[in-house]
């Protein structure tokens, strides 16, 4: 599908024009950590093919937004879902978003990936936001410096590749908004490690396009067994070494992940929603 370059109210961003539009989004860190580090993983390996714009009275009107903003949505259609940031202070600046006729089908549902509580609200003035899923930010500072922890003789821990995938698609289907092959090219590009115990993938982890620890798993059978932690230690470590800053989204009811990152020294900030968005 053709790309648009400007809508009613936002403008296409060039790739020359990345490096300037993270500096921008510097001074309004953590809540703009998503976006930066997703501009800042697409200038270093271009994971996934994103579309990045800007509001037309950028930066005075601090908005932006990246199409698609899910790996997979059921048309597939690069302007059918959305991430946006906006300082959560001027969350009236959705309102762009709102009116904005060219880009995007204002009849149509909008599926909206993890964005700050307040521009959700924002939005429910125009939308109802239908299978809502919440998720809290913890943001790590100070970053562990070793991992000097040694895993058990008959346990080894391996950098994943794209033939490794599918015993992570059996351990974690990817979601309605998720496209497989996301994995494949994340661990492609980017630092994901495995446990395997006797040849059996017993737990793993990556970096997400949008620099974050991602999807962290392990096998009901080897939980308990101090994987997570190892494997969460030495991505965090590897993360801040490539020049990111470590974060997690962690659902509130999961107070195991709480626990483990509490321990590695990550501290929430603020809280997120996903949702499909249906026009009022």
């Amino acid at each position: 599908m053709e790309i648009v370059p400007e809508g009613k109210n936002f403008r296409l961003v060039t790739k020359d024009e990345l490096p300037a539009v993270a500096d921008v989004l510097v001074q309004y860190m953590p809540e703009s950590l998503k976006f930066h580090q997703t501009i800042q993983t697409y200038l270093n390996n271009k994971v996934w093919d994103f579309h990045f714009y800007v509001a037309k009275n950028w930066p005075e009107e601090p908005i932006c937004l990246h199409f698609p903003g899910c790996t997979s949505t059921p048309n597939s259609h690069p302007y059918e879902s959305v991430t946006i940031f906006c300082p959560s202070e001027r969350s009236e600046l959705v309102d762009l978003v709102t009116s904005e006729d060219i880009l995007l089908d204002l009849t149509k549902p909008l599926y909206l990936n993890f964005t700050h509580e307040a521009i959700v609200n924002r939005f429910e003035k125009r939308y109802e936001a239908q299978d809502k899923i919440t998720g809290d930010v913890y943001v790590c500072d100070n970053p562990p410096t070793d991992c000097n922890e040694e895993l058990p003789q008959d346990v080894e821990l391996v950098r994943l590749q794209p033939k490794h995938m599918q015993a992570v698609h059996d351990l974690y289907p990817a979601s309605d908004i998720e496209c497989r092959e996301v994995f494949e090219k994340l661990v492609a590009e980017l630092p994901a490690y495995g446990i395997f115990v006797e040849g059996q993938l017993a737990a793993w982890m990556v970096q997400s396009y949008y620099g974050a620890m991602f999807s962290m798993q392990t096998r009901p059978e080897f939980r308990r067994k101090g994987y997570g932690i190892y494997l969460a230690r030495r991505l965090t470590k590897e993360v801040a070494a490539r020049g990111y800053k470590p974060f997690v989204v962690i659902r509130p009811e999961n107070d195991a992940s709480r626990s483990l990152y509490s321990k590695l020294g990550f501290e929430k900030c603020f809280r997120t929603v996903r949702a499909v968005l249906h026009p009022r």
